[in-house]
């Protein structure tokens, strides 16, 4: 056998190793540790003691990881409406750049709407567990019920026939596509580039959002395109916003209902 069929063998079989369930989440977890806590370390918003909430945030981790997400896996398959979209041809056809930038556009455009659902009276509760801590950093997004995630899940699961023809790595790359964005929206850095922000979401535009005023609590809605809060009146620029803002829920809640979404 030749050098380079050893070597791609044992590429494959690496990818094979790290890609299981149960070693796949930790070696993200590492690397996103090691991603995120320099650049906040050198360049922090706020000041924030790691050593006093990481236990905290690594249940809230485990939690979601282990029994939100299979939770909402489990709702979204037995939810009325959870039904493919049939993708016309001509779009089916089209190439997979082109689809996944669809996906992503359309998946948000829900997502947006499906989040400001959630800061109405009636859903609150489903999505509080999210705004609960009272600081920010890359961990803190950590936070969704099993409820939440299904209701978010499903523009994504409506247009997931867009992807039907792709390779077999591209549902994990879009999950951990949207991991990377959560911690990123979070990230306890003063991100500045205004260009940036008619684009897409930055921390401090996302902060405006956790934070405990509640004038704030239904504005900079957006998960990953900003365009959505400038079209439809939610935008709050961050320039008119006081930088030393406090966060949480402002509310005291069992944390049993807080953790059911009830």
């Amino acid at each position: 056998m030749s050098t380079i069929h050893v070597f791609a063998r044992a590429h494959h079989q690496f990818f094979q190793f790290i890609l299981l369930p149960g070693v796949f989440f930790p070696f993200l977890l590492l690397v996103r540790f090691l991603l995120f806590t320099p650049l906040e370390l050198i360049w922090p918003a706020r000041k924030l003691s790691y050593m006093r909430i990481i236990g905290r945030d690594l249940v809230a981790f485990l939690i979601l990881r282990y029994a939100m997400i299979p939770g909402g896996a489990y709702l979204n398959s037995i939810l009325p409406g959870a039904h493919h979209i049939p993708i016309p041809a001509v779009i089916a056809d089209l190439p997979l750049s082109a689809r996944l930038l669809i996906y992503f556009v359309l998946g948000d455009l829900g997502h947006y709407w499906i989040h400001r659902l959630t800061h109405t009276r009636y859903f609150w509760r489903v999505h509080k567990w999210h705004h609960s801590p009272t600081y920010m950093y890359w961990l803190a997004g950590m936070r969704s019920t099993a409820l939440d995630i299904a209701m978010v899940s499903l523009p994504y699961i409506l247009i997931v026939r867009l992807l039907d023809v792709s390779p077999w790595w591209t549902g994990t790359a879009i999950s951990v596509a949207y991991v990377l964005i959560t911690d990123w929206m979070h990230l306890n850095i003063p991100w500045r580039l205004k260009w940036l922000e008619w684009i897409i979401v930055t921390p401090r535009y996302h902060h405006i959002h956790h934070s405990a005023n509640p004038q704030h609590f239904v504005k900079n809605l957006a998960p990953i395109f900003s365009v959505w809060d400038r079209l439809f009146g939610t935008y709050l620029d961050p320039d008119q916003v006081e930088t030393n803002l406090s966060f949480g829920a402002g509310e005291n809640t069992n944390p049993v209902r807080l953790l059911a979404g009830i």
